[in-house]
């Protein structure tokens, strides 16, 4: 008989194993079905593991896309500060980079992943590898344990699920933690590819291009929905990835699957108003002479990927002498930059998205304690419930967070201070 049966070795379940021998459990089993824990956390952030972010408590949970209200308990309980004292205490020196994301100062998600698995394991948990669940067993509404794929059969107390989502699947994200959940009776909200690249009707060639300080807009129906500053690129044939663009793929997503018309603007020049951009243009054109070219113009103005595109946008060729262009060329010129347009026609599948949308219904789960409200002694954590957030670390932290509510919780610790180890 175990106190705990944690199902799933990802940075949730390995907190919350932990987390629950630290707060007195005398017995508990991580289960993972993979060779080795935390194989998804040991690739994120490019391999780099962005492992929280340092914004304060309401701009963090401002990030938070989906059921930030029911987050912030866990969140209160071990929060972005208590998460970087805690990866530090493993030996694990952190640096603060731009936009307040936390790494490894190594550079390696490695580092941060066998320090998470060894402070699990010294802590006293078992940790068990190729032994992926079946099927919870549940008699009266109550968790008694589960069974292995093998047959094996094992009793507890209480059951964590913590088997992630079903992004990036060769690290072991397949679903089932969401198929053992609703055989226990619980509602799962449709699950779709958050943080995914998109696919868009864009002139070939840009494969390879990164745009800085670029303002990407989505319209869906033609009205305005989203808007993101910063970073994208185009990372094969009409695929658009990049920090904004993942960052507003949830919306992109959610408008596509309902059967919307998305389009894409971006602004190439975010930081001059159209005057500003208008006067400036005109300044290039006098350095320029009026026998200079439109190409000579878009040298000045763009990256060579997208000259051309943008003067056959604005119709202008790019031979034309600048003294031959009206008012009227330089309007269309402006309103290009500022305004290049084009639909967004799909998004990527599971396999190139960071998180997934969707999960176990928060309605279905006491936001205090982790706890199914239909079974009892059934707990859950980390990517598995209906929470998916920005990127940034904001996804790793809600991971950390609800596995330590659940696992304290579990064992019936709510309240104990933070353990320091």
């Amino acid at each position: 008989m175990y106190d705990l049966i944690v199902v799933g070795g990802g940075p949730a379940g390995l907190m919350a194993a932990g987390t629950a021998v630290a707060a007195g459990a005398r017995r508990v089993l991580l289960l993972e079905k993979m060779e080795k824990p935390a194989r998804k956390l040991r690739i994120t952030g490019k391999g780099r593991c962005n492992v929280t972010n340092d914004r304060p408590r309401e701009e963090f949970l401002a990030k938070v896309r989906q059921g930030a209200d029911f987050f912030d308990t866990a969140f209160r309980m071990f929060d972005n500060r208590a998460a970087v004292r805690f990866i530090e205490t493993l030996g694990v020196s952190l640096t603060c980079e731009r936009g307040g994301r936390y790494f490894p100062a190594s550079g390696k998600a490695w580092d941060v992943a066998d320090a998470l698995v060894a402070w699990t394991s010294r802590s006293g948990a078992e940790i068990r590898c190729h032994a992926p669940v079946a099927s919870l067993r549940i008699e009266h509404n109550t968790v008694l344990g589960v069974v292995l794929e093998s047959g094996e059969r094992l009793e507890a107390r209480a059951v964590l699920l913590a088997t992630g989502g079903v992004s990036y699947p060769a690290t072991g994200s397949t679903g089932e933690g969401h198929e053992m959940a609703y055989k226990a009776g619980h509602r799962i909200e449709p699950l779709r590819p958050a943080l995914v690249p998109l696919e868009a009707e864009v002139p070939k060639g840009l494969k390879g291009l990164a745009l800085r300080n670029v303002e990407l807009s989505l319209l869906v129906n033609g009205s305005a929905a989203e808007r993101r500053f910063g970073e994208m690129e185009f990372t094969a044939e009409g695929v658009m990835g990049g920090a904004i663009v993942l960052q507003a793929s949830r919306t992109a997503v959610d408008a596509l699957s309902d059967g919307n018309r998305v389009e894409a603007v971006i602004d190439l020049k975010p930081a001059l108003s159209a005057e500003k951009l208008r006067n400036r243009i005109g300044r290039e054109m006098a350095s320029l002479g009026n026998e200079a070219s439109v190409k000579l113009l878009l040298q000045k103005l763009l990256p060579p990927q997208l000259r051309q595109i943008m003067a056959k946008k604005a119709a202008l060729p790019l031979s034309l002498p600048l003294g031959k262009l009206s008012a009227q060329d330089t309007e269309r010129l402006v309103s290009v930059l500022k305004g290049w347009r084009f639909p967004v026609r799909d998004y990527r599948p599971f396999t190139e998205a960071i998180v997934t949308a969707g999960g176990v219904d928060l309605s279905e789960v006491d936001p205090l304690t982790l706890e199914s409200r239909k079974i009892g002694g059934l707990y859950f954590a980390g990517e598995l419930l209906d929470i998916d957030a920005d990127t940034g670390g904001y996804n790793i932290q809600v991971a950390f967070s609800t596995g330590y509510l659940a696992g304290k919780s579990a064992v019936g610790t709510v309240g104990v201070p933070a353990h320091k180890n």
